[in-house]
């Protein structure tokens, strides 16, 4: 599970095993997160109500906003971090670090202020009802009272792994993940503080997690440590993460729009436990969605270097390798709903109109996920050889251009059903765009890989 240490190998050790070594450790972090979410919803559907899973719901488009806040710091910095360690350049490096801190705070305080002070507005417009709002109310209550720890905590833990140390930015989440399972039954079942046991809970996790981050990048024997003179914040840098983080924010602030939109599509056309079954739908979807993000980033450094490198069949084939594991991946997904749907559902609520509502939910969405591991796959590989613009437009095209526009017009004929249909009809479409995408896109390897052919005859 260790990471190749000599980037070399990126050009010559086999895809396969490069493939494992590099995505193992992301796949089970990935997971670890996706879990945190999941038994947030089990215990508060089991320890609350039917409702409050309904209200958990309601602030899937206001963490995502939060998140894409976050990312706009966080991702850009890890970028620029990661370039200047490459260069040696230490001294920068951990100016970068000390900024980073910085804006998220700044950040994570200003988004906090805000959403307190109109929260009431901001959840109605997400699709809250008099009977969900005290729910989601009382849960970011908590949250956003310790939303600048988690902007750190995520900031920090992507500077882990740019720093050299993914296996502890792993760990992080895990210890993150097990602090969580610990307090959660403890707050709601034995405590009785209800949804705001839980919210307080994953502050709590995030907060001891964040301790030892800081810790650990207190350790002046590290090669990039906090230093008082760098949280002072740098035009440039400052500039340089924000740009760099502008298109992971975008993607995240399409992902909130889209949440409302279904909100309130299912809150209209099925009631507030209809909202609280695509909680449960999201919360399976985004657990097979993140193992493939996992495989994603075990991918990422071994193609980017290959693609530099001109070594187009490498590209290739660790492309193929990615798309028959994340194919896997995502047909097990399809085939656990299809036949334990019920079952599934039943882990977060015993409430038995909300288990049918997620069963349907299950059923429809998960139509077309064995194809969703190759549109993944292929948005990022694009994003992996530095064609950005083509991957933002693969993000970007499936929520605007097919998702959205099928979430206004199917459910005038189709009811609840229009909603749920939506997703997969947007997945089907988005894939076949990839897929024409990456043919064209093959067909200028080879175009390529002619060109530095040498001539008949002639040694290479």
């Amino acid at each position: 599970m260790s990471v190749v240490k000599n980037p070399t190998e990126l050009g010559t050790e086999k895809i396969g095993k490069l493939l494992i070594q590099y995505a193992i450790p992301a796949i089970i972090a990935m997971t670890a997160s996706s879990l945190y979410h999941i038994t947030d919803s089990i215990f508060i559907g089991h320890g609350v109500g039917a409702l409050a899973i309904s209200g958990l719901a309601i602030t899937f488009p206001l963490m995502n906003l939060a998140a894409a806040f976050g990312s706009l710091v966080g991702a850009g910095a890890a970028t620029l971090l990661s370039i200047r360690m490459g260069q040696k350049d230490y001294e920068t490096a951990n100016v970068i670090l000390g900024n980073e801190l910085t804006l998220n705070v700044i950040f994570g305080v200003g988004f906090s202020v805000v959403a307190f002070i109109f929260l009431d507005p901001i959840l109605y417009f997400f699709g809250a009802s008099d009977a969900t709002i005290p729910y989601a109310r009382d849960f970011m209550h908590i949250i956003l009272l310790g939303n600048v720890v988690t902007h750190m905590y995520l900031g920090l833990n992507g500077m882990l792994r740019s720093a050299g140390s993914p296996e502890k930015a792993m760990y992080a989440t895990i210890f993150t993940v097990l602090i969580n399972l610990v307090l959660n039954p403890l707050f709601i079942f034995v405590f009785q503080w209800g949804i705001k046991g839980s919210a307080w809970a994953t502050v709590i996790s995030q907060t001891v997690m964040l301790i030892w981050q800081l810790k650990f990048f207190s350790n002046k024997k590290n090669f990039i440590y906090l230093q008082k003179s760098a949280f002072k914040l740098h035009k440039k840098i400052v500039v340089d993460s924000l740009s760099i983080g502008l298109s992971p924010f975008m993607m995240n602030a399409v992902a909130c729009l889209i949440v409302i939109v279904i909100n309130q599509g299912l809150l209209r056309t099925g009631g507030d436990l209809a909202v609280g079954a695509y909680g449960i739908v999201n919360r399976i979807a985004y657990l097979f969605v993140m193992i493939v993000m996992g495989l994603n980033q075990g991918m990422q450094p071994i193609a980017g270097y290959n693609f530099g490198a001109l070594l187009f069949k490498r590209v290739t084939e660790v492309l193929k390798k990615s798309i028959i594991a994340a194919t896997c991946i995502t047909t097990f997904g399809f085939l656990v709903v299809y036949f334990f749907p019920e079952q599934i559902a039943s882990m977060f609520t015993s409430d038995k109109e909300l288990i049918a509502l997620s069963r349907n939910g299950l059923h429809i969405v998960f139509l077309t996920y064995p194809i969703i591991g190759f549109q993944m796959v292929t948005s990022n590989f694009f994003q992996s050889i530095g064609m950005v613009g083509k991957a933002i437009f693969m993000s970007l095209s499936r929520q605007l251009l097919f998702l959205l526009p099928c979430l206004l017009i199917l459910p005038r004929y189709w009811g609840i059903d229009g909603i749920w249909y939506s997703m997969p009809v947007a997945d089907l479409i988005s894939s076949v765009v990839a897929a024409i995408m990456l043919i064209y896109q093959f067909r200028q390897f080879k175009i390529k890989e002619r060109e530095e052919l040498p001539p008949v005859g002639q040694n290479a």
